[in-house]
């Protein structure tokens, strides 16, 4: 186990914030008209990079690749969660800012705290069923001008939401039992074998949602940056849990939604508009709060033995 080292816990977690977006900023950049590349060919060579940067480098690292039926089983169903989500977010890409996507995908804390209520029987009070409530209602501020605009696909970056949000409560039963960088790399070549088949039945039936379209040279390198920035930026997040608490980290993701809005009016000019940005700004204080409230119920569980006379002052 490494020790905790909170400062470069929290560097390593604002790369991830700032590596997240441009991830997805390059995904929109080869889905704009003049690259023309499908979501499918891209979420496909995505995973493909992943597959080919990880692999070998957990081989140099000697890192190891055995798991137990029931880790192969739930790192399965965490591939399939990451593709889903991942496919989701391209494809709300296509429709919406690169911001105002992020921030109703950042819906997921709230949709994480119910689904460990229901499936977890974790406990949830009222402030944070509350905290909740409220996050839903600036997500519906950011939906809003969106859905105005382009209808229904407004409302993917919900279903990237709870995508990812299942991948978290994977991804949590299995973090002590593999090693990150072979357990992405094995995730990698899992996404391969699940999407080239498909690919095979898209040619075969020439379905137009798994189409594929030629590659320009100006697109390859896009998606060598693609595969890098989407392949190291989860090693990121996953290293930084190694030095510094979950709850010492979790404030520091809502960095991403600035980032966000920086690299989106950069990169495409946009900026949310007034009535998005009053949902953003609800949206990470409601988030922020459940943030704190777990914290505080966290230092109640440590503290109230001690209180109780079992804690090592107790002696002093």
């Amino acid at each position: 186990m490494s020790e905790d080292r909170p400062v470069l816990g929290i560097m390593l977690m604002l790369g991830f914030c700032l590596v997240a977006p441009l991830s997805d900023a390059t995904a929109k950049l080869l889905g704009q008209p003049e690259l023309g590349q499908p979501v499918f060919q891209v979420v496909l060579l995505r995973f493909t990079m992943q597959a080919l940067f990880l692999v070998p480098l957990a081989y140099l690292l000697r890192r190891p690749f055995a798991m137990s039926r029931r880790v192969s089983f739930f790192v399965f169903l965490r591939t399939v969660t990451h593709v889903a989500g991942v496919g989701l977010m391209f494809a709300s890409l296509r429709f919406l800012p690169l911001a105002e996507t992020i921030a109703i995908a950042f819906v997921m804390p709230f949709i994480l705290l119910l689904l460990g209520w229901r499936f977890m029987g974790e406990e949830v009070g009222w402030r944070r069923l509350s905290a909740c409530a409220v996050g839903f209602v600036g997500t519906l501020l950011v939906i809003q001008p969106s859905f105005a605009q382009v209808g229904w696909p407004a409302l993917l970056p919900v279903l990237v939401a709870f995508s990812f949000a299942f991948f978290m409560l994977v991804t949590r039963r299995i973090a002590k039992e593999t090693d990150p960088i072979a357990m992405q790399g094995v995730s990698g070549v899992m996404a391969i074998a699940l999407l080239l088949p498909l690919a095979g039945l898209g040619a075969a039936l020439d379905l137009p949602g798994l189409s594929f379209a030629a590659i320009p040279d100006s697109a390859i390198w896009l998606y060598l940056v693609l595969g890098m920035l989407g392949s190291f930026g989860h090693l990121l997040m996953t290293w930084s849990l190694r030095y510094a608490p979950s709850a010492t980290l979790a404030p520091m993701q809502y960095l991403e939604i600035p980032a966000a809005t920086m690299i989106g009016w950069v990169v495409f000019s946009d900026l949310p508009n007034g009535l998005a940005s009053v949902g953003i700004a609800i949206t990470c204080g409601a988030g922020l709060y459940v943030i704190l409230r777990e914290r505080a119920i966290a230092r109640q569980t440590v503290t109230a033995p001690q209180a109780a006379g079992g804690g090592p002052g107790a002696a002093i």
